[in-house]
Formats: C-alpha cells, sequence, structure tokens
C-alpha cells in the first residue's frame, strides 16, 4: 500500500475525462497535465461497455467527437484516428455521420494511449472520496482510497464516471441473478441464458422503451437463441428521438450559456420539452429494423416476439424456477401474470446525483450540492481544492451534460478554469505547492 500525490485526479477514463484529459495537454500547462491521473476501474477503455453491440450505431455526428469542436485542427480527432490506422477511405465512403459505437469505443482507447503527459491508472477502483481541511476548515484537496490499497491525494478531483444504473423498486425483491440491467448485458447474458431449461429456451422479458431497452431485445434473439423476447413499456408504442435540426440547436455548447442563465423553474419546463429528444426514443433507422424484424417473424411463421405498450409492472416475485410478473394494462386497469426467466431493465439511470458525489457533500457537511457555469461545485469560500462534475449537470447545464455533444467545449471550460486558478495562485506568491502539503491526512 503506498500514498501517491498528484494535482489533478479524474474518476473513469470515460469520453468527458478523456476530453477534458486532451485539453489539459493542448490548453494547459505541461506541468499540470504531467501531474494529472484518470483513474479507470477496468484494464481497458471501453465506450458504453456492456452495449457494443456489433451493429449499434452512435447518434451523434462524428465531428462530436472528444475534440473537434474545440480545436478542429487536434490530431486526437476521430478523423485523424481513422487516418493512422488507415482505415480513412472506407469511412468517407461509407458515407454517414454515425460511427458504429465499437469505433468511438476503439477510437477512445486510442486517444488514451496516445496521451503525452497525462497518465491512466487501470484495474483500480476509487472506493470513495474523502475531503482534506486545513486547519481553518477550508478544502485543500481530497484523498481517494482505491481498491488496491493505495491511496491517491490531490488537489482538484474531476468525477466522470456517470450516474448510477436505476432498477425500479418493484423489482427489488428478485434475486439479483434474475435481474440485468443495461450496463451489463455484454458480461452477464452468457450466465442468464444457463436459466433457460431442457427443451425450453430462455424466457426474456425486457423493461423499458427507449434506446438500451431496444437494442437488449434486438440483441437476444442472437443471444438467446429460439426465445421470443416480450418488451414492456409504460408508453403507446416505441418512439423516435426529435432530431430536427431546429431542435438540434439545442445542442450546440452555446446554448449551455443560455440554459444556465435561466430560472430554476425555466430550466425545468425547457427539460421536459427537450426529454423525447434524447430519452425515451429510438433513433428512426432502428426503430425501422425492429419493426422489419417482427413483420419477418411473423410472415414466416417463427415465433413472434412481443412488444406491448401501455403497460406497468406492479408486482414480481419468484415461483419455483420462474418469475411472475404482475403486469397492468393501463387501458383497462386489467392485470395478468406474466412468467419469465430472465428481466433485463432498460430503465435508465438514478436522476439524483452519484452516491459517491452524495456521500462527499454528506461528509463536507455541504447544504447542496450547487455547481457554477465552469461545473465546480461549490465547496465553500477560501478553498484550494476544487471539485469538479461531468455528464450529471442536466438540471443546471441542459440536457446536453449526459451527452458526448457538448464534452469539446465542456473540457475547455473546465480546463481553463483550472488553469486561472492556478494563475491566480501564482499572482498572489503562493506558486504550485501540492494540495496536500499543509494538510494532515484523515486516516482512509
Amino acid at each position: 500500500m503506498s500514498v501517491h500525490d498528484v494535482d489533478v485526479l479524474m474518476i473513469g477514463a470515460g469520453p468527458s475525462n478523456l476530453a477534458l484529459a486532451v485539453a489539459l495537454e493542448e490548453c494547459g500547462s505541461p506541468e499540470v497535465a504531467a501531474n494529472t491521473m484518470i483513474l479507470e476501474q477496468y484494464g481497458d477503455v471501453k465506450w458504453q461497455r456492456n452495449l457494443l453491440l456489433p451493429w449499434t450505431r452512435s447518434q451523434v455526428s462524428y465531428v462530436k467527437d472528444l475534440v473537434t469542436l474545440r480545436n478542429p485542427r487536434s490530431r486526437f480527432s476521430f478523423l485523424n484516428f481513422l487516418h493512422e490506422r488507415g482505415e480513412l477511405d472506407g469511412f468517407v465512403n461509407l458515407g454517414t455521420f454515425n460511427p458504429f459505437r465499437w469505433q468511438l469505443s476503439t477510437y477512445q482507447q486510442w486517444v488514451a494511449d496516445t496521451l503525452e503527459h497525462v497518465q491512466v491508472r487501470y484495474s483500480v477502483r476509487a472506493e470513495r472520496i474523502l475531503p482534506i481541511h486545513a486547519e481553518d476548515g477550508t478544502i485543500l484537496g481530497f484523498a481517494v482510497p482505491l481498491s488496491d490499497g493505495d491511496t491517491i491525494l490531490c488537489r482538484d478531483l474531476i468525477f466522470g464516471a456517470g450516474r448510477d444504473a436505476f432498477v425500479p423498486e418493484v423489482f427489488h425483491g428478485l434475486p439479483a441473478e434474475r435481474v440485468v440491467h443495461s450496463t451489463e448485458y455484454g458480461s452477464r447474458i452468457g450466465h442468464t441464458t444457463g436459466l433457460a431449461r431442457p427443451g425450453r429456451p430462455l424466457r426474456p422479458v425486457v423493461i423499458g422503451g427507449a434506446q438500451s431497452a431496444a437494442e437488449m431485445f434486438m440483441a437476444l434473439h442472437q443471444d438467446a437463441p429460439g426465445s421470443s423476447p416480450m418488451m414492456l413499456l409504460r408508453s403507446i408504442a416505441l418512439k423516435d428521438y426529435q432530431t430536427s435540426k431546429f431542435v438540434n440547436e439545442l445542442f450546440y455548447p452555446s446554448f449551455v450559456d443560455e440554459f444556465f442563465a435561466m430560472s430554476e423553474e425555466a430550466r425545468m419546463r425547457v427539460l421536459a420539452e427537450m426529454h423525447l429528444t434524447n430519452y425515451a426514443g429510438l433513433a428512426a433507422p432502428f426503430l425501422e429494423e425492429l419493426y422489419t424484424m417482427i413483420y419477418r417473424q411473423k410472415m414466416l411463421g417463427q415465433p413472434v416476439s412481443t412488444i406491448r405498450g401501455l403497460t406497468e409492472v406492479v408486482g414480481s416475485r419468484v415461483e419455483g424456477d420462474e418469475v411472475v410478473l404482475d403486469v397492468r394494462d393501463l387501458k383497462d386497469d386489467s392485470v395478468e401474470q406474466v412468467r419469465c426467466d430472465a428481466l433485463f431493465m432498460g430503465t435508465g439511470f438514478d436522476p439524483r446525483m452519484p452516491a459517491m458525489v452524495r456521500h462527499l457533500a454528506d461528509t463536507m457537511e455541504l447544504p447542496g450540492i450547487t455547481v457554477d457555469r465552469h461545473y465546480r461545485v461549490d465547496v465553500g469560500a477560501g478553498a484550494r481544492g476544487a471539485l469538479y462534475l461531468q455528464g450529471v449537470n442536466e438540471a443546471t447545464h441542459g440536457i446536453a451534460d449526459s451527452l458526448i455533444s457538448v464534452l469539446a467545449q465542456r473540457s475547455a471550460d473546465i480546463a481553463g478554469d483550472i488553469l486561472e486558478r492556478r494563475a491566480a495562485d501564482l499572482g498572489a506568491g503562493n506558486g504550485q505547492v501540492s494540495a496536500t502539503a499543509q494538510a494532515e491526512v484523515m486516516p482512509v
């Protein structure tokens, strides 16, 4: 076990923190970048790790990569990634703005591999975050105990690990092996298919009506051969995203300023209006594929998969070797039993701040988690250390905050704020002193 001291620590090697790492290398001082570390709990970088299905595509243009909207000349662009791999001609000939998801995932690993200064530490998980206080109680930095027993001390901490998976309460009493969230699909589907019985294919039920639910529904036809998956959703039918060019202007990085300046009431109205631009919808080409698949099943006399709208699961339990769902039909309030072997949850993410962030806020006795325009949490007056949040600020920065549309500009905002604070230290004669040099670190 050992203790390491860095200037900037990022939790999660996803697109948000990789974009920030590039911004620090391109816009920042080499000293800050060289003393920056990203923690990644897995042994590699993968985007949407457990839904990296061969046919899934990004719904966002490749131009909205980690860097291009901030620096079109950057060597870290998606197009340069393809160029260096000899794949640019083939991609251009494909004639699409929407790469396969596995291409963007490979691109992100390439970015991590080619960083010149920022270090990526793999196969370690941040167990919790603890504040480091000066004698007067102000925040100097943070201590992050790791799963391998080490502890990282840092001045600035950036949380970019995303929200916690959400499973509705009605399913909480079921055995864990029967419930698979979309964030676990790839790693657990092999074990789940073992729930099938001799002579009886797996009987899977997918809960939800958005992109992740539909992708699992489609994938189960291959991953659970012979099965006839059922999808249950509250809405009347599967819908496509709102993708008009007028609506897409609300995903411009410049709209973040406009949204942040609104009253809280106005923000809530705008978020409600924009709901179908990102949630509870599917990409139009994928909707076409799903409808065609079910049509083909019917015409060829194959077992027909089922998509049932206007339904709500009001109870769940295990009886013998089956999961039994009480499913209410919202058209007439009748309730029927649906028997299955496993549930696949396309139910999204907990809308609250991630549990690790909430625990830190409680430890610091913050009255609330308030984020400024540059994504920095208010941790009290006079703080030398800073906490930044990426991808969880829809309430203050707009619906695009959880997407890749604003990654490049957001990284510039955070990098600029970090460097401004360093410059202010130098101007005050503080120098580049370690955030923890004057602190007595609490036991971790």
